[in-house]
């Protein structure tokens, strides 16, 4: 208890001075982020190539005069789809997200601010899982849609024409889904790192003012006189 002329306040005691043990919370960046970061890396830029490469081309005939088959040549390619093509964009701008967040892992510390980094990367983390989650998920129902068709809207499947098409894609978007699965634990992972040095600084300034209010002959020997 500590007493300010007849008030008697609870004083929060906090272990100061010379045998003070404040342990820094370990970087999150030694190996497990980078090891997340590469792998949902390979995922997003196999997702982007395999979808952005995938076109298959197919004769068919259409119509026969007389003894002569009329034949016509049908190409499938992801730019004939909005979702594919929204797809590779979301896939490819997580590519990039992750090849910078790699180089902050390593070299982000020389330029950071306060931990303003850790806030930055949590955020980008959560928009790029927003993202790829939308791709992934657009590219899924059409791909379910061209394997099964509709027959109450009476669509047509196109699987059985374009396999190859088909499959490809099926290729890219499982590709996606992992690459989705180890941005959200990149992010989880972001946050809870954040937490933790939230508190670290909490206990570095509720130290420091222990400190003052104990010592205060230290704080007025270390000013100047006027």
């Amino acid at each position: 208890m500590t007493r300010e002329g007849n008030v008697q306040k609870p004083a929060v005691v906090v272990a100061v001075g010379e045998n003070t043990n404040i342990t820094k919370p370990k970087n999150y960046c030694k190996w497990v982020m980078p090891l997340l970061r590469l792998l949902a890396f390979g995922a997003t830029v196999s997702a982007t190539l395999i979808m952005t490469l995938n076109k298959q081309e197919k004769t068919f005939v259409v119509a026969t005069i007389g003894t002569t088959p009329i034949q016509a040549t049908l190409y499938a390619k992801f730019q004939h789809t909005p979702a594919f093509v929204f797809f590779v964009i979301a896939n490819g701008l997580c590519s990039l997200h992750n090849l910078l967040m790699l180089a902050a892992c390593f070299i982000g510390s020389k330029y950071d601010y306060k931990g303003l980094r850790f806030y930055v990367i949590g955020i980008l983390d959560m928009i790029n899982v927003a993202l790829i989650s939308g791709g992934a998920s657009a590219a899924a129902f059409m791909g379910q849609l061209g394997r099964d068709g509709n027959s109450h809207a009476r669509w047509n499947k196109i699987c059985d024409k374009f396999d190859t098409f088909c499959s490809h894609g099926e290729g890219a978007i499982i590709a996606s889904f992992i690459g989705l699965v180890n941005l959200g634990l990149n992010g989880i992972k972001s946050v809870i790192t954040v937490s933790v040095y939230l508190n670290f600084s909490m206990i570095l300034e509720i130290s420091a003012i222990q400190k003052r209010r104990i010592y205060p002959e230290t704080t007025e020997e270390s000013s100047p006189v006027q």
